[in-house]
């Protein structure tokens, strides 16, 4: 099938196609000129045809002679999600990154960040001078919330209607080649959140040309995306398609791919399988890296295990379960799913086995939960303390700084940054930012939105003060970072504790590269007591995880050494925890031999 959009070829004339099945006729015009081309219909439901003109041109569909609608595959939408496509030529970018090989992912640290709420200037540009910033903390790749087209100019991007095109106000398509370019020249890999389970509830157009969505399925948004039923097979194309869009004219290193479990599909190659098909095919034909990253909540090992033993065959998997342990640790919430997580044990558990529920009954959902873990690679799964949807979800938007004292937020960036896995940091998190992430739109209706105050109501979880307007553009200005804040007393003390903690990480390839044969946790009493090893060097973590003063035991071994902040060691081995102290020790087998 012809790739969809608008694309510019020689002789200074546009080549359009759309899949539009559900239409008997297609023209294309051209605005603000008015000229109106019919479009030939060839086999499936695609339409195209070609027309004189060059990057910059504007343009609609007319379906019908009726119904006159963006393009679907749109590259640009200069006015917002109601106003004309604009025809851009991607491939005039000149790119300066063929030397970048990103760092592995089992490697690296991820740093997830809203364009709009980055830098207070909210843009692709305004956000290339803090990257440096990044570098020197220790963060290996980005990881960008969607920046597909939204209304209006205020959103978490979760209600893209044009998944080709990028957001007009953070600077559009070049913007973003620029920005993954200038990544890339720091050595910073770009990953980025794409949404393919849903649509936003303004300025949708894909129904008027194609069965897009499906009410044979519901998602907690409305109809499925159709991957399964009639004309399912363009449905897939589309999304695929865009994929290695992003991948090919943007440089984008991986993709995470939202709420996968809401994607419902019953065929007998589901679609994410074939996606991963695609993806593996194209970074086997670039020589590039092409990371596929799921967002679940059905804790499914089958989503990261090879498709030769019956998985879909993704790199790796977000793994909520460990931030559920973790934050019920460190703050004592029990409401919502929090209610369903132990403390110290489960930190334990989700560190040595990956999930936390792996078939065992949870309140939360009364029903048992999730499949055993063990078995797969602690690289297979990111792990985080914070992310976008576990603050914006609360009712005050309230970051972990402002939930508990500051030792437990050195806390928790410890477990983080020490856990196997691959870790996540969220903006500002790494120097205690206050400010909350609340959710926020702009959508221009009325109903539509006292109808997202109401939603937002009913699915915030945890504690928290009166809920944050998401329609109020203060919420939106309160979400904006200071990127100067890190400088500021305590800030910058945690600021610094990240860095050291990511220079340790770096340092030592146990804290990177043990496997689940090579990685011990378990809990005794509010201890956590980690052990991490590779090529004979060991390294043990503990993490008092209470406010009392406890004792833990070294194993028996010699050459015990304190990093970061060492203190003379016993030589029993028994070591001392203050409340909310974590400890870290390293330990190198003697070489013996000859000399």
């Amino acid at each position: 099938m012809t790739p969809p959009g608008a694309t510019v070829v020689d002789g200074g004339r546009i080549s359009f196609s759309v899949w539009a099945p559900s239409a008997q006729r297609v023209d294309v015009v051209l605005v603000p000129s008015g000229t109106r081309v019919a479009l030939e219909c060839s086999a499936h439901g695609v339409f195209s045809g070609l027309v004189a003109g060059g990057p910059g041109t504007r343009y609609r569909y007319v379906l019908d002679d009726a119904l006159e609608r963006p393009d679907p595959a749109s590259a640009l939408q200069p006015e917002g999600v109601h106003g004309p496509s604009e025809v851009v030529e991607l491939g005039s970018y000149e790119w300066h990154d063929d030397g970048f090989v990103p760092v592995p992912l089992r490697d690296a640290i991820l740093y997830e960040l809203h364009i709009g709420t980055f830098s207070p200037g909210g843009t692709f540009t305004s956000a290339i001078p803090l990257l440096d910033d990044l570098v020197r903390l220790g963060v290996t790749a980005i990881e960008i919330m969607p920046v597909a087209e939204f209304p209006g100019t205020r959103n978490w991007g979760y209600d893209g209607v044009f998944l080709y095109a990028v957001q007009h106000s953070y600077g559009g398509p070049v913007g973003l080649q620029r920005f993954v370019d200038e990544c890339h020249r720091r050595g910073l890999a770009v990953i980025l959140d794409v949404v393919y389970n849903h649509l936003g509830p303004e300025g949708n157009i894909l129904p008027d040309f194609a069965p897009y969505l499906t009410d044979k399925y519901h998602t907690p948004w409305g109809p499925a995306v159709n991957l399964d039923g009639p004309d399912s097979d363009g449905v897939r194309h589309f999304l695929s398609a865009n994929a290695l869009r992003w991948l090919a004219d943007f440089h984008i290193d991986g993709l995470r791919l939202d709420a996968v479990h809401e994607l419902v599909d019953r065929s007998a190659r589901p679609f994410l399988a074939e996606l991963a098909c695609a993806v593996a095919d194209f970074s086997e034909l670039s020589g590039r890296a092409a990371w596929l990253i799921a967002e679940s909540a059905d804790n499914d090992p089958r989503v990261v295990r090879a498709q030769e033993v019956g998985g879909l065959g993704l790199r790796a998997q977000w793994n909520d379960d460990f931030h559920h342990a973790v934050h019920s640790a460190l703050t004592g919430e029990e409401t919502g799913y929090y209610g369903d997580y132990g403390g110290a044990t489960d930190v334990a558990r989700a560190m040595d086995q990956g999930f936390v529920f792996q078939g065992q009954y949870s309140s939360f959902r009364r029903r048992r939960h999730g499949a055993p873990s063990e078995a797969e690679d602690p690289s297979k799964f990111v792990v985080f303390g914070q992310n976008h949807d576990q603050i914006g979800n609360r009712p005050d938007a309230a970051r972990l700084a402002t939930l508990v004292p500051a030792e437990r937020v050195r806390m928790a960036a410890a477990l983080v940054l020490l856990a196997p896995g691959i870790p996540l940091l969220f903006m500002g998190e790494e120097y205690g930012e206050t400010a909350p992430f609340a959710y926020f739109v702009d959508h221009s209706d009325p109903a539509l939105l006292e109808a997202v105050r109401r939603g937002r109501g009913a699915e915030t979880v945890g504690q928290g003060a009166d809920h944050l307007d998401p329609a109020d553009r203060e919420t939106f200005c309160r979400s904006v970072l200071d990127p100067d804040r890190r400088h500021d007393g305590v800030h910058e003390e945690i600021w610094e504790l990240y860095r050291s903690l990511l220079a340790l990480r770096a340092a030592e390839p146990a804290l990177r590269r043990s496997g689940r044969s090579t990685t011990t946790a378990h809990a005794e009493g509010r201890v956590v007591n980690l052990l991490r090893s590779h090529h004979g060097t060991s390294i043990a973590c503990y993490f008092n995880l209470s406010a009392s003063p406890a004792l833990a035991l070294l194993p028996v071994a010699a050459g015990w050494e304190e990093l970061l902040h060492p203190v003379p060691l016993r030589s029993d081995g028994e070591i001392a925890l203050d409340p909310w102290q974590f400890r870290v020790f390293r330990s190198t087998p003697t070489r013996t031999g000859a000399a």
